[in-house]
């Protein structure tokens, strides 16, 4: 029970933290997906840039990991990992957390794509994605030759992967 009060208690003061003025915009669908490089949960360097060139990439951000709307929303994709992935799809969450909690995170849920610890913000910032306490937003990019080709910006939790797959089939159409 505590850990529920504790949790809610969390959610209301996140609620209540103004979001950080040096934010810019989303980007828009259709632009230039942003080439940024931060590391991994094991501490290496990725560059989305390259992973643009691999075919369709999926961006999703969440605010810390293992809150329960992050777990719910890392664990659904992880839980749709391979119909998502026989459509080609990348996976990156991206999160301000440390290398650390990427990886704890990672291996306390077997997700099965790559978390990327955004700690300076940069990718966020890239993205246009708002943060309170240098926490980011829920939001969710596709990224289809090198460009913004689907957007979410206020991304589900339990349901993130069936927005996606959604997302993919009104493309295939």
């Amino acid at each position: 029970m505590f850990a529920t009060v504790k949790n809610t208690l969390a959610a209301l003061l996140f609620a209540l933290i103004p979001l950080t003025a040096a934010c810019s915009d989303p980007i828009e669908v259709g632009a230039k997906a942003p080439d940024v490089t931060v590391p991994d949960h094991d501490g290496r360097e990725v560059s989305l840039g390259e992973a643009y060139k691999e075919g369709t990439v999926l961006v999703f951000f969440y605010p810390r990991a293992n809150t329960p709307g992050c777990t719910a929303q890392a664990c659904s994709l992880r839980d749709a990992y391979e119909p998502l992935t026989e459509k080609g799809v990348r996976i990156f969450g991206v999160s301000t957390d440390s290398v650390e909690r990427q990886r704890a995170f990672r291996d306390e849920h077997e997700l099965p794509f790559t978390l990327l610890a955004d700690e300076d913000g940069k990718v966020c910032e890239a993205f246009g994605v708002p943060r309170r306490a240098n926490f980011a937003a829920r939001q969710a990019f596709l990224v289809a030759d090198g460009r913004i080709v689907w957007r979410d910006l206020s991304a589900s939790t339990a349901d993130q992967a069936k927005d996606v797959l959604a997302a993919l089939e009104a493309m295939d159409d």
